[in-house]
């Protein structure tokens, strides 16, 4: 080795002669015993002091006197006398007869009349059990029903918009008003407060979204835009896929006439969005977790938000976000507008109307049940091993899809399923960070794959007016979760297909949920290789190209 080997003599040798010797054992004192007290000095114990046993008196049984049994006398029970039954005076001697007659006639003038509506107490009570689709806050306040044919032939310049956000809505697609946005946009420009109810893909976030920009735009009008200034109004979303899909449609209708939007939400850091805020915004839009942080970190003032808007009010309460969102409301500016839209409101909602809702205009879209003809419902009742073979087959076509899975874990597994099977595939779920979200699901928008696998959470931004298909490899539990679902296809219009896998075991919880949901949907028996997988695939395929 590259070490120098040790030299014997380098080191003296150990000497053992440093300690001094002892020179005897008798250097150390002998161990004494003498100094202990010896046992005998204890004094000995005695054991006379008792008495001995037989010194007690003995215990004699002679003492107590012998018991008899005959000092008692024996019991008769011919001394009384037999008992009658006759003596006892009948009920009817003496008793007048009952007369009917002595009382008033009662009126029916006399009860108070009973209100047309509930009181409040009754709207907070939970629906009746035999009626589940009892919707709670409808049920109190009184909805205005719009016909689709009643809004044939209008404008949004008939709704009193201006030119610009016309101009706007018509580049984004949107040249005519839907029934939800006919019904909503006067009251929103009236400065009404709104609970509107529309179909998931009904054009709710134009509804709110184009007279919450006029409303800003006239409150500003004569102002100076200053540097820095607070925004005036806000809009909340569950997600952040929501309130990023909000801003897609917001941004360009304000951005029209001058004014400036930013999205809060978390995942991200926060520099940017706080230094967009030091610049001065006009529309918030973001996720009631990071506006509450920026709020409590003072860098978000909304002491001057005069319209504040809630999107997916059902899911947000769903989520927990009911007293974040009450915080954030009550730091918003005194008596301002409020505007609640949803695809259900029930009385999980019912604490944010009765709080904040002054009065408020409430709509949905008459007989737009959620069984709407633009959407095919089918159940396909399977075997569980062939799940995983079936879903590959229904995906594998040309038009856009969405899977529902119950879990993130799963969904990462069908994607990858899908890829090996040579179909382009993506996930979305909670798991992955927002950059990577928004790269999913943007691939699926420009059609660089064909599949997305989601959850429940991070679907609730998935607004791809295209996609034809929607699959639910995992059933869901609750029939609203079922309408969001299925709400990701049919929109804008177009034709749709849900298709729910489930097995045999869960066919009848399933009736049960589209019941509730208030769908007609055929259940069939399929397994692999049928013509009704092909056909479904087929006949999506044609709805594209045709």
């Amino acid at each position: 080795s590259d070490r120098p080997a040790r030299p014997s003599g380098g080191r003296p040798a150990r000497s053992y002669d440093d300690r001094p010797q002892r020179r005897s054992q008798d250097d150390r004192p002998a161990r004494s015993f003498e100094g202990r007290p010896a046992h005998s000095d204890r004094p000995q114990r005695r054991f006379d002091d008792r008495p001995v046993r037989d010194e007690r008196p003995a215990r004699a049984a002679e003492d107590r006197p012998r018991r008899s049994f005959g000092d008692r006398p024996g019991r008769s029970f011919d001394e009384g006398s037999a008992r009658s039954y006759d003596q006892r005076p009948r009920r009817t001697e003496g008793r007048p007869a009952r007369s009917f007659d002595d009382r008033p006639r009662r009126s029916s003038d006399d009860r108070p009349r009973r209100t047309d509506g509930p009181g409040r107490s009754d709207w907070k009570a939970a629906p009746k059990a035999h009626d589940p689709n009892v919707d709670v806050v409808h049920e109190r306040l009184e909805a205005q029903s719009v016909v689709a044919a009643a809004v044939e032939g209008q404008g949004f310049g008939d709704l009193g918009l201006g030119q610009n956000i016309v101009k706007a809505l018509a580049e984004l697609g949107a040249p005519s008003p839907f029934p939800i946005q006919a019904a909503t946009v006067p009251s929103i420009l009236e400065g009404r407060d709104v609970l509107a109810r529309g179909r998931t893909g009904s054009g709710k976030t134009i509804a709110f979204g184009a007279p919450l920009v006029e409303n800003v735009l006239r409150a500003q009008a004569g102002t100076k835009r200053e540097f820095g200034r607070a925004p005036r109004a806000l809009i909340m979303a569950p997600t952040r896929e929501l309130a990023l899909q909000i801003d897609r449609t917001v941004q360009p209708i304000a951005r029209s006439v001058g004014l400036f939007t930013t999205q809060i939400y978390g995942g991200v850091p926060q520099a940017r969005q706080v230094g967009a805020l030091k610049k001065g915004v006009d529309i918030i839009i973001g996720t009631p977790g990071r506006i509450e942080d920026l709020v409590n970190q003072g860098k978000l003032d909304l002491s001057q938000v005069e319209i504040a808007v809630l999107d997916e009010a059902d899911h947000m309460c769903e989520l927990g976000f009911v007293e974040p969102v009450q915080r954030i409301l009550r730091r918003t500016a005194p008596h301002s507008q409020k505007l609640l839209f949803s695809a259900t409101l029930d009385r999980e909602v019912a604490a944010l109307v009765d709080e904040f809702l002054r009065d408020p205009a409430v709509y949905e879209v008459a007989g737009e049940t959620q069984d709407s003809g633009t959407i095919d419902h089918r159940v396909f009742v399977i075997d569980h091993r062939d799940k995983g073979e079936m879903l590959t087959s229904l995906v594998d076509r040309d038009g856009k899809t969405l899977v529902f899975a119950r879990t993130r874990a799963y969904a990462e597994m069908l994607a990858e399923a899908f890829e090996d099977a040579g179909i382009a595939a993506v996930a979305l779920h909670g798991d992955l960070n927002q950059a990577r979200r928004t790269r999913n699901l943007q691939r699926l928008t420009d059609g660089k794959v064909q599949v997305l696998v989601a959850t429940d959470v991070a679907a609730r931004g998935i607004h791809v007016d295209d996609i034809d298909l929607v699959v639910q490899a995992d059933a869901p539990d609750e029939f609203k979760t079922y309408l969001h679902r299925s709400g990701r296809t049919g929109r804008a219009g177009r034709r749709g297909t849900v298709v729910t896998l489930i097995t045999r075991q869960r066919r009848r919880r399933m009736t049960e949920l589209l019941g509730r949901a208030e769908i007609d949907a055929p259940f069939d028996e399929v397994s692999i290789g049928d013509d009704l997988i092909e056909e479904v695939a087929g006949r999506q395929l044609a709805d594209v190209t045709g």
